[in-house]
């Protein structure tokens, strides 16, 4: 028989025939038989289950006659069976709907923690079609058992989501979503879930939304924050990024763990004690100090792994911290000084940091983790090396050998990867003891059991070991055992293999197998790659293989051994020669289509990248300057360019004071990187400025690197008269074409040349779109949007501002996020005061954003925005705090201009809210004052229009708005503040006499502004 109770009782035969149980109380006590199918249940429990509080006298007897009228009903399968404590109905679990359903909920919930979202889909819809109305209705005084029942199948559901989301589902899951987040408000599983489903589908603004409904809920609700795993998500949306895409903080794990216990304990009432904030594990080479971090920092959540061992140089654990939590420099940004964007990233987070290998950087690691631990109360490190870090409050826990026990497991467990089926040897003990319990020394012993018996590897290791005591005895013990182990499995490798290992050490960070044959000149190294994983000499994860840093150090040796062809110089001419191949391949891809994939590529590379940079500078300058030249354009886009700052001056210095001929562009590029961040010489970077200009004026015909134009303007802001060149050096090529036709659409849109702006704008994002460039259209449609907000078409402004969204959420373009969620939220303002909560997330979010990108003009801006979101809703007091807070993040660039003009109408615009107009005017006139010195008009048409607000009389109120209009082009239909103006003074003029002075101040335009 098969049973449901999801739902009305329903009972079916084998044959799907319907089987009636009877009445209320039948159905009610087969109810309760069926939720332990195949369990006794109690006789009190029945009893009350029928009868409630007033069971009737003889509800023994009740209760049997019962059991007898249920018995018939059913007849002899399953039977119905008295016990000595009860009654159980003898009928499998699986038959009964509800039983199924937890067990296929656990299955798809299982499948889903092992990366099988398509398993967990199928199972979990099969579980969740079991359900056929509200559960247990026969039996409605089982509230705890309904409730834990309706639980199930909310997480099941939000399971069966989750699975589907992964395959790909976006925007059919979001009603779905809503209608659960009804009856389940204060879910924060669901609203991740709704957030990622609206971010699937292409609506990343309504996803940032679902964020701050949450927010609010828990905080009206429960006083409470949202947790650090959906604060989390909001960041990496906020970020651009795909849910989940980016590297995990803390990397899987292809071996099981084994032992540690005591360690681990130790580690987890450090880092939970309030006083100890920097736990430094500290041991030989091999004793699995990076592991047992890992582990570690698994268990304590919230947790993030820098490796430092890739890093040549001390000062650049900044940037390595900030790659790993994903925080980036804006495109436009200035390179800003790291460690103050990292303090101010970290300043409020909780957050578990990993600093794995420290002993090459020693000083430098002590150094950031004081700084971190001084300035961010949140921030937990947990590090690693062989000596401590010695900052004071430092907590050490030496990793020491395994122990007997656990070092045997660990043995037995690699042996099996090796040999499936090894239980084990009574040689085994032996092994582990020779080997001083070191778990990189057990693991290239145990691979040896492919070809070796368990006796003939104990046998070799007491001979090797043997000779140990006549070693340098000035090394620790654990050091001789590891080099002897080491050096003994190295032996043991054929020659190609060891051939093949000496040269993967010149890999900084892993190689591809496209890579492996490149540098090691190896034709097919496919089978010696895979006889090196087996015997623990490599690990490959996602195509890449890469070495410990024990091994790699050791097979380094051997490479400086081995002569000019594989040694060290010669290795790295073939490392920098690939590396400088992938670039040129890289290079056009990063202008189109390919540009996503590129990006993906050369930022697995990037400590290669560097390593061969570094390597040119010294041997090939020019190939450097053209590596660093294909470079460019990566660091811009994935926001590494400040990184790169200091090898852009070494390299200048390199090369000397002219170009090498041919590489004028390089060269400009090289010197465009070294101008990109502070602390340089005033003087020298004047004359270097000078020098760029000159060398691109000598440049005749198109670009062969057009996006030189781009950082050329980046770094050195608008230069008058540069047109003609840029349209010389743009030629034909479809993307440099674009970029030029958007570059002039900004400039005629500064210009107050609206129509001009938006047809150049249109046909850049026409050449983009055919490009594939997401950086170009999410820029034009910036601009589109601005444009359609400014004629009165809000929504469409918003469709094409959603769009940008979308393409910068692929890019991780924290600058340009910021940008687009910054114009997304004014034009929310425009189109609906009442959605000004709405648009004062916008602008927190862009904020956010713009801190972690240090674009200081970005942070101004989304708090000017917060300043007018608040004005606009009636909060003149907090409008002003956000306006004077603007004020000082302003900084002394061109760009900043513009917002302090808005910043300085903002404060006008909240004293005339407040009824103080003397006051008002005041700030009006200081805007116009600060908009002179702007490079557009724009600023001095928002200038007219506030003081249109203030003017003595209405035909002056009317010529300043035609001014306004006249000098950016168009009418700004979409900004409240100036169509609540024009209305006023509308009111106070007859139509002719508005059109009449509207007019006079379009023609104008600037005299009107300053009263001439």
């Amino acid at each position: 028989m098969r049973f449901g109770i999801l739902g009305p009782l329903d009972i079916r035969t084998d044959d799907g025939a319907p089987v009636d149980p009877g009445g209320p109380r039948p159905r009610a006590l087969l109810t309760l038989l069926l939720l332990a199918a195949g369990r006794t249940v109690g006789t009190d429990r029945l009893t009350d289950g029928l009868y409630g509080a007033e069971p009737p006298a003889g509800a023994a007897n009740a209760l049997q006659s019962q059991i007898s009228r249920l018995r018939r009903r059913l007849g002899p399968h399953p039977p119905v069976e008295a016990t000595a404590a009860g009654y159980r109905i003898a009928a499998d679990p699986d038959s009964v709907d509800a039983h199924r359903f937890a067990r296929l909920a656990e299955e798809g919930r299982a499948a889903l923690a092992a990366g099988d979202p398509a398993h967990a889909a199928a199972v979990l819809r099969e579980a969740l079609d079991l359900w056929r109305g509200p559960a247990l209705p026969d039996l409605p005084d089982a509230h705890a058992e309904t409730a834990r029942l309706e639980e199930l199948r909310a997480a099941a559901a939000q399971d069966r989501i989750e699975a589907e989301l992964a395959l790909g589902g976006g925007s059919a899951l979001v009603p779905e979503l809503r209608a659960l987040l009804v009856r389940h408000p204060l879910s924060e599983r669901l609203h991740a879930l709704l957030m990622r489903a609206l971010h699937a589908a292409g609506r990343p603004a309504e996803a940032l939304t679902v964020y701050e409904d949450a927010r609010r809920a828990l905080a009206d609700e429960l006083g409470a924050d949202p947790s650090p795993e959906l604060a989390a998500l909001h960041l990496e949306l906020l970020r651009g990024r795909e849910p989940g895409s980016r590297p995990p903080a803390l990397p899987a794990q292809l071996t099981r763990f084994v032992g540690r216990d005591t360690e681990l304990a130790a580690i987890a009432a450090h880092l939970t004690d309030p006083g100890s904030r920097l736990v430094t594990l500290t041991g030989p080479g091999g004793a699995g100090k990076t592991r047992l971090a890992v582990e570690a920092a698994r268990t304590h959540g919230g947790a993030c792994l820098v490796e430092l061992a890739p890093l040549a140089d001390g000062a650049r654990i900044p940037y390595a911290v900030l790659t790993a939590l994903g925080i980036r420099e804006g495109f436009r940004a200035p390179a800003a000084d790291v460690t103050d964007r990292l303090l101010s990233a970290l300043e409020d987070r909780e957050l578990l940091l990993v600093l794995d290998n420290c002993e090459h950087l020693v000083e430098d690691a002590a150094r950031i983790a004081g700084l971190l631990l001084g300035h961010c109360p949140g921030v937990r490190i947990l590090a690693t090396g062989r000596e401590a870090l010695g900052i004071t409050g430092e907590v050490l826990v030496t990793v020491a050998a395994l122990p007997p026990g656990p070092a045997e497991r660990l043995f037995l467990d690699r042996a099996r990867a090796v040999r499936p089926g090894f239980t084990g040897h009574a040689r085994v003990p032996d092994v582990c003891r020779a080997l001083d319990g070191l778990p990189l020394a057990i693991e290239l012993a145990a691979a040896r059991l492919r070809t070796l018996e368990p006796e003939e590897l104990a046998d070799r290791l007491d001979d090797r070991f043997g000779l140990l005591s006549r070693g340098d005895r000035t090394k620790a013990p654990r050091h001789r055992t590891l080099r002897a182990v080491v050096e003994w499995s190295w032996d043991l490798l054929d020659a190609g293999e060891r051939e093949l290992a000496a040269r993967l050490s010149v890999f900084c960070g892993g190689a591809t197998e496209e890579a492996v044959r490149a540098v090691c000149a190896v034709p097919h190294p496919q089978d010696l790659l895979a006889s090196l994983v087996e015997k623990s000499f490599l690990d490959v994860s996602g195509g890449r293989y890469r070495m410990l840093e024990t091994i790699r150090a050791f097979a380094a040796e051997h490479a400086a051994a081995d002569g000019e062809h594989t040694g060290p110089s010669g290795l790295r001419d073939a490392h920098a020669a690939y590396f400088l191949e992938l670039a040129e391949r890289a290079e056009p891809g990063l202008r189109g289509a390919g540009q996503l994939p590129w990006l993906e590529r050369l930022a697995a590379e990037h400590a290669d990248l560097d390593a061969a940079l570094r390597h040119l500078t010294g041997r090939d300058p020019a190939g450097a300057l053209r590596l660093m030249a294909l470079l460019s354009w990566f660091w811009r886009l994935r926001g590494l360019h400040g990184e790169q700052v200091p090898a852009a001056r070494a390299l200048l210095a390199a090369v000397g004071g002219a170009p090498p001929p041919g590489l004028t562009e390089e060269y400009v590029l090289c010197a465009l990187n070294a101008l990109s961040g502070d602390g340089g010489d005033p003087a020298a970077d004047e004359r270097l400025h000078a020098r760029v200009d000159d060398l691109l004026d000598g440049c005749a015909g198109p670009l062969r690197l057009p996006y030189l134009l781009v950082l050329w303007s980046v770094v050195a802001g608008p230069r008058p008269g540069a047109d003609e060149r840029a349209l010389a050096h743009a030629g034909e090529d479809p993307w440099a074409r674009a970029l030029l036709d958007m570059g002039l659409a900004y400039q005629k849109q500064f210009a107050g040349e609206a129509d001009g702006s938006r047809e150049l704008v249109s046909r850049a994002l026409k050449g983009f779109r055919a490009a594939g460039d997401r950086w170009g259209m999410a820029n034009c449609l910036d601009l589109l949007g601005l444009h359609a907000h400014l004629r009165g078409q809000g929504a469409h402004a918003l469709e094409l501002l959603d769009e940008g969204l979308a393409h910068v959420r692929e890019l991780a373009a924290p600058e340009e996020t910021a940008d687009l969620l910054r114009s997304r939220a004014t034009v929310l303002l425009g189109l609906d005061p009442g959605r000004a909560d709405e648009a004062a997330a916008g602008f927190g979010q862009a904020l956010e954003l713009a801190r972690g990108a240090g674009a200081a003009d970005k942070v101004a801006g989304a708090r000017r925005g917060l300043g007018d979101a608040a004005r606009l809703s009636g909060d003149t007091a907090r409008a002003r705090v956000h306006y004077e807070q603007a004020l000082q993040e302003c900084a002394a660039t061109w760009s900043s201009v513009g917002e302090a003009v808005r910043i300085l109408i903002g404060l006008g615009r909240t004293a005339a809210a407040e009824g103080r107009e003397e006051e008002a005017r005041d700030w009006f006139r200081q805007a116009a004052s600060a908009a002179a010195d702007s490079p557009g008009v724009l600023e001095l048409a928002e200038a007219a229009e506030a003081l249109a607000q203030v003017a003595p009389c209405p035909e002056r109120a009317a010529e300043l708005l035609g001014a306004g209009a006249g000098l950016r082009g168009a009418r700004p239909e979409g900004d409240p503040d100036v169509v609540r103006t024009a209305r006023a003074v509308r009111e106070r003029l007859t139509p002719e006499a508005y059109a009449a002075a509207f007019e006079r101040g379009v023609r104008l335009r600037a005299a009107a502004v300053s009263g001439r």
